[in-house]
């Protein structure tokens, strides 16, 4: 229920006023409590006016005297206090209008939420937005948050998000940069719709409003094989990627002279399916893009290189490395230099054909329970199977206490059954994974 407290951290201000789990949040110094952003914004002050109903329907008007932005230490049932916005767009490219029916109703929620974004780094389109909430995101300092811009050509954007507001982005863009919210984008990138001029004219329109727009991902369109009744549209390939990557090396050398940052990269799938070598270090500066896929393939690498010492030496040990197509190089990459650490090492690296999806889908974090059960049944698996964090779907839509859960609803637990082995499940990143291996190999 919207507002009620599920958590009142020990030794916390709301503790000692006596605040209790089960209570409703009604309002702070005489303002509604709408949501997680009125909360955040309204408990900032020093003098606290709280008004709380009790379970058996008191109500409790609390003064309270605290330290400037020094937190009450509540947490609440719904983490957003209110129901997630959904998204209105009929985008062309939206995965989750490719997934197949029966999977698990909290999948098919397309969420198009600023306080998500603002919380949990979720993308928004600001397509279902009128302007009194673009006011809101200004007035109470939404920063930052992710938006989904695909291009900044207007009509270009009605007709990719399908919804005759998708032509407002910019112009709203431009007010919050004015205010000083800071910004990352994702661009979704499809074959011959925008690409080519049409990326190039968003690139440098979001470059205008650097450095409030920080960064730009473009990620390339994933198109599974449940597209019944939806349009046709062409995919990435070794040729194509390759001239996406040498296209925006003249933008990315032109934005490194003057900023000394690339400003746009792409993910790690483009330079996978061109078969190139990914940048260096320096091209990701903090790695503030992960979630997008970019970049995560340069940090595990250097994770493996600089923890390779800290392998155990003096161990023996079988170990099924688990990978989408998309890292399976990189994985194999690793798993040869762990080997030739320690010859009582052996590693095998099976790389999962995402049948569940279609083998279009490449990625690692996609894959699920189903297809890596049924594609290692017959397989010599060793002692132990390690799975990247990545598959491991976790979040507010899952709901309180549920881990280890695959998108297909299998369970870590499942599949240790199903197969027989004891699966660990490390940092996709790779920062975990000699860690965890050494604890469990044994001496020889």
């Amino acid at each position: 229920m919207i507002n009620i407290i599920a958590k009142v951290k020990i030794d916390s201000i709301a503790e000692e006023v006596g605040i209790e789990c089960g209570d409703k949040l009604l309002s702070i110094n005489g303002n509604e409590i709408k949501d997680i952003i009125d909360y955040r914004f309204l408990i900032a002050d020093d003098y606290l006016e709280i008004e709380v109903e009790k379970e058996n329907g008191e109500i409790w008007e609390i003064d309270i005297e605290k330290d400037y932005e020094e937190k009450l230490g509540l947490e609440f049932e719904e983490g957003i206090l209110d129901i997630a916005r959904s998204c209105k767009n009929k985008c062309l490219f939206c995965f989750i209008d490719q997934l197949p029916k029966g999977m698990r109703e909290t999948l098919y929620f397309k969420d198009d939420d600023s306080r998500l974004s603002f919380l949990q780094g979720n993308f928004i389109t600001l397509t279902n937005m009128n302007d009194e909430e673009i006011d809101r995101i200004i007035k109470y300092k939404i920063s930052p948050i992710n938006i989904s811009v695909h291009t900044t050509n207007p009509e270009l954007r009605v007709k990719m998000l399908n919804n005759k507001n998708a032509g407002k982005l910019y112009e709203r863009m431009e007010r919050m940069a004015e205010a000083g919210i800071i910004m990352g984008c994702q661009i979704v990138l499809c074959p011959g719709i925008n690409d080519g001029k049409e990326l190039e004219r968003t690139v440098n329109d979001l470059y205008k409003l650097y450095p409030m727009v920080q960064d730009v991902a473009v990620v390339p369109i994933g198109i599974t094989k449940h597209r019944e009744n939806l349009p046709d549209i062409e995919i990435y390939n070794k040729e194509t990627a390759l001239k996406q990557i040498k296209d925006l090396n003249k933008l990315q050398d032109k934005f490194y002279k003057e900023v000394g940052s690339p400003f746009v990269r792409l993910a790690d799938e483009f330079y996978v399916m061109a078969n190139e070598e990914i940048p260096e270090s320096e091209f990701y500066t903090e790695f503030a893009q992960l979630e997008d896929g970019i970049g995560m393939l340069r940090m595990f690498r250097n994770n493996i290189e600089n923890n390779l010492k800290e392998l155990s030496k003096e161990k023996r040990g079988v170990f099924t490395f688990v990978t989408g197509a998309s890292a399976y190089k990189e994985i194999k990459r690793a798993s040869e230099l762990m080997m030739s650490k320690n010859r009582a090492l052996d590693i095998r690296v099976e790389m999962i054909t995402n049948e569940f999806f279609g083998e279009t889908i490449t990625v690692t974090g996609l894959l699920t329970g189903q297809d890596i059960v049924r594609q290692l049944k017959e397989k010599e698996l060793g002692e132990f199977i390690i799975l990247p964090d990545n598959v491991i779907k976790r979040g507010y839509e899952l709901g309180e206490g549920v881990d280890k859960l695959l998108l297909d609803d299998y369970t870590v637990e499942r599949i240790e059954e199903e197969l027989g082995r004891k699966v660990l499940v490390v940092d996709y990143t790779g920062e975990d994974l000699i860690h965890q291996m050494n604890k469990v190999m044994k001496e020889r």
